[in-house]
């Protein structure tokens, strides 16, 4: 019999994709409101790799990636992407969305990707909201992409990026169990 317990904490992570870079002050702003400090680690990446968003938002993308200080609980998933999805209201003008806001949490195995879009290798978890495996992770390869990872998520400069994050998630994981044992 496997005995249940909780998971550990995870590292909250929020890639913004956006056809005006003067918007991120606002973005930035109102993703602290909602949940909490942002890391120092966030950063600018390429190009989206995407052309998904054009028809909507225009072009050339940008993506920048937030990760955030204080540590979540994995379940909460789902209510996050509801708050995105709000945040995102207040980018759109005409039906047209000036922001997306992909948000996901990373462990130290895997990084997950919150979705309203259903497919065969998604689990839901609540709310309309599914959780894609995008990443994951061994100590041989790093992170590994899947048949399904998104091109954004697969390139070079954003896997190396996520192992960055990831070594600061295991610090603050391990800062974080030193406080609960105290």
């Amino acid at each position: 019999m496997s005995i249940p317990k909780n998971p550990d904490p995870a590292k909250l992570v929020a890639g913004c994709i956006m056809n005006d870079k003067a918007c991120i002050e606002k973005l930035f702003s109102l993703l602290e409101d909602k949940f909490g400090p942002i890391d120092i680690i966030s950063r600018w990446l390429d190009f989206a790799y995407t052309d998904y968003y054009y028809k909507e938002m225009g072009a050339p993308l940008f993506r920048k990636v937030f990760t955030f200080k204080n540590l979540i609980a994995q379940d909460e998933l789902a209510l996050i992407k509801e708050k995105t999805n709000e945040l995102e209201k207040k980018f759109t003008a005409f039906d047209k969305r000036a922001v997306n806001i992909d948000p996901g949490y990373l462990v130290s195995s895997r990084f997950i990707l919150a979705t309203g879009k259903e497919y065969s290798h998604r689990i839901y978890i609540g709310n309309k909201i599914y959780a894609d495996l995008t990443l994951m992770y061994s100590k041989k390869e790093g992170f590994k992409t899947l048949d399904w990872t998104y091109p954004d998520y697969a390139s070079q400069s954003m896997l190396s990026f996520l192992s960055k994050v990831r070594d600061k998630y295991l610090l603050d994981l391990k800062a974080s169990k030193g406080k609960t044992n105290d």
